[in-house]
């Protein structure tokens, strides 16, 4: 189509860009972003993500799958808005929620182990007795969440109309790692900043730990998670 000159231009032109970073009181949507501008935020980024959803594709009917996909999505974006979230990305079967204020890390961490409910004690049985095809082959619905919370940055990406905001940071990389994680019964992954930011009655259950601490490697780093198998009713 010879384009090349031309994208040598914007390729030029993107990689010489100035930010004009500014500090973010409100979760930020596109609109609310120039395309030079960068909005610093400390927050709690989750991503919610349902596992076997390959699986129900290629064993289900399209339309079982799509009702699946839809109950999940609609039951993790209201858990993240009833606590305060902001809904930014979907991306398939994947959710992302943004949390800022006093209590970001607490209402980040619960709003995941009810994620975690609805999913296993909810979407996960209806499924297997309402459609015949998801109990024939025998697939259990899951999912993973992973949370994180850093200083992350919002800037503009794409073009006119056909634009999003892109995260740069730790805690929206982390948490979309942490929520490809299979190893269930345990479910919902935080990263030690969240957990240590955590009051007692989110970590222990009585005298007992709710959470497992283990090492993750990711990007080549060494990060330590806590884990729970321990979902909390909505």
């Amino acid at each position: 189509m010879g384009w090349k000159e031309d994208i040598d231009g914007w390729v030029n032109d993107i990689l010489s860009t100035s930010f004009d970073e500014r500090d973010g009181r409100v979760v930020p949507d596109s609109a609310d972003v120039s395309n030079t501008e960068a909005v610093k935020l400390e927050a709690v980024f989750l991503y919610a993500d349902l596992a076997q959803s390959s699986q129900l594709a290629q064993s289900c009917p399209w339309d079982t799958t799509a009702k699946i996909i839809r109950s999940y999505l609609y039951c993790a974006t209201r858990l993240i808005r009833a606590y305060g979230g902001e809904v930014r990305s979907f991306d398939g079967d994947r959710v992302m929620g943004v949390f800022i204020g006093d209590q970001k890390n607490t209402h980040a961490a619960r709003c995941g182990r009810e994620i975690f409910y609805c999913t296993d004690q909810v979407i996960a049985p209806k499924a297997s007795k309402k459609f015949k095809s998801v109990s024939d082959a025998d697939i259990k619905v899951k999912c993973c969440v992973g949370i994180d919370r850093s200083v992350s940055r919002a800037v503009r990406a794409g073009i006119r109309d056909n634009n999003d905001l892109i995260w740069i940071g730790r805690a929206p990389s982390l948490a979309a790692k942490l929520s490809d994680v299979r190893e269930y019964p345990f479910c919902v992954y935080i990263h030690k900043d969240v957990f240590n930011a955590l009051p007692e009655g989110d970590q222990k259950s009585g005298e007992d730990s709710i959470w497992e601490k283990r090492s993750l490697k990711v990007a080549g780093a060494d990060h330590d998670v806590y884990r729970t198998k321990y979902y909390r009713l909505p």
